[in-house]
């Protein structure tokens, strides 16, 4: 579990930093696929959802991709 947080604490910043959808889905899949390892599940599922989430961000409030 304390894997999983510190990836999460990683993550969340390096979101905030990358401008366009495909970096963003990019990193979200990289971050799904360590989730998804680190909890012993199917690392594939992980990296796309973590990629969809990452395109997804994009359009959230001030956040989002200029």
């Amino acid at each position: 579990m304390r894997k999983f947080i510190a990836l999460l604490l990683i993550a969340t910043p390096l979101a905030g930093c990358l401008q366009d959808p495909g970096s963003r889905g990019l990193a979200g899949a990289v971050v799904g696929a360590a989730i998804a390892d680190n909890q012993d599940t199917k690392i594939v599922n992980g990296a796309i959802i973590g990629g969809l989430a990452g395109v997804a961000s994009c359009s959230l409030g001030p956040l989002g991709c200029p």
